[in-house]
């Protein structure tokens, strides 16, 4: 790509911000490893509030506008117009609608179209609303996986063959920061570890009956240890988790030190999401050694390859099945403890950095 000539690349850079995972992960460490890349490219990031933890060069600018959703996105498009080549829609379909230049924008994943799934009522409505008209004008579309590229191509059949996959990857884990308290607050090796928010998708309600069909020996062995923060529709989610009494601990958010060490601890990584753009919890945890149980359905799969364990999230008697099977079993956990870390080291920020930017530019007039 050196021979091309220098383009001057437009990113939402809002999430670095803004978001603590999910989006948020995903631009900083798209941010990172195109600073660390030598491309000649100039690029604006355009938010409300710069990311101060950026290490840039000359070829890296912050264009900050004040302003909320929907203006932010209007005053966006009417700037990246006058000083852009090509614009990253990196959290939004809304920007690309009003833009002259080309937009690529990033489908994260489908939920919003899946009802069964119970998304946030205000992402869906937004997302049902400029996904189409996004799909029509985009010279190009980016998913991380091609599970959701086949999900927005049977949504929108028009957007075959304007699709470029780059897939995320999983910052290594880190406990080392982890400060003493902290680290004693934290459960003794052994338990089961489920993570993300709490929210329909996540199928907690599902885990949480499987588990407990468990036999006694093996809940008291293993308690179920839950990190993430309340989203949304959480009430069936809680009851059940409150219903296990002293075998469940809750944890809420947690650092990313202490999210590291309880990765190195659990048992076993459950993770029977009903539906994942990508599913970068799953690379997270192999990436740190823990043994991964998840869902047989969507991107999951395609992120585990045959470093995972699988289960139809939506069969009860399939999740306990695996869970009980791999709690019996140190020889297969110590086997999928060992293929995870390999499995992840396919996946890198700077092969999703490469890919994105490939795509990007191909959109170029």
């Amino acid at each position: 790509m050196n021979d091309r000539p220098v383009v001057t690349i437009g990113i939402d850079a809002r999430a670095a911000v803004e978001v603590q995972a999910g989006r948020g992960r995903l631009v900083r460490e798209l941010l990172r490893a195109l600073a660390e890349r030598d491309d000649p490219h100039h690029y604006l990031l355009y938010a409300r509030q710069p990311w101060l933890e950026l290490q840039t060069d000359e070829r890296f600018a912050w264009h900050l506008i004040n302003a909320r959703d929907p203006w932010w996105h209007m005053r966006t498009a009417r700037a990246a117009n006058r000083e852009c080549d090509v614009f990253l829609s990196s959290n939004s379909y809304l920007t690309g609608l009003f833009m002259r230049t080309p937009a690529v924008p990033i489908v994260h994943d489908m939920i919003a179209f899946e009802p069964t799934m119970h998304p946030n009522r205000r992402s869906t409505i937004i997302e049902r609303l400029t996904l189409g008209p996004a799909v029509r004008k985009a010279p190009l579309l980016l998913c991380t996986t091609q599970a959701t590229a086949d999900a927005l191509i049977a949504r929108f059949p028009r957007a075959a063959g304007r699709i470029a996959i780059a897939p995320l990857a999983a910052t290594p884990p880190d406990a080392s920061e982890l400060g003493g308290d902290e680290r004693t607050a934290l459960p003794p090796a052994g338990f089961v570890l489920a993570v993300g928010t709490l929210e329909p998708r996540k199928n907690l309600p599902r885990l949480i009956e499987a588990y407990s069909s468990l036999d006694n020996q093996l809940q008291q062995e293993h308690p179920l240890v839950v990190v993430g923060a309340l989203g949304w529709k959480t009430g069936e989610t809680l009851r059940s988790l409150q219903s296990l009494g002293s075998r469940c601990l809750m944890l809420g958010h947690v650092s990313d030190a202490a999210l590291a060490e309880l990765y190195r601890r659990c048992a076993v990584f459950c993770y029977p999401s009903l539906g994942e753009g990508f599913g970068l919890p799953v690379l997270e945890a192999m990436s740190a050694g823990a043994p991964v149980l998840t869902s047989d359905i969507s991107s999951m799969p395609e992120v585990g390859g045959d470093a995972a364990a699988y289960a139809d999230p939506r069969d009860i008697a399939a999740i306990a099945r695996e869970l009980g099977a791999l709690l019996r079993d140190e020889t297969r956990r110590a086997e999928l403890s060992l293929r995870g870390p390999a499995r992840a080291s396919e996946f890198s920020w700077a092969r999703f950095a490469r890919d994105t930017l490939q795509a990007v530019l191909s959109a170029c007039p």
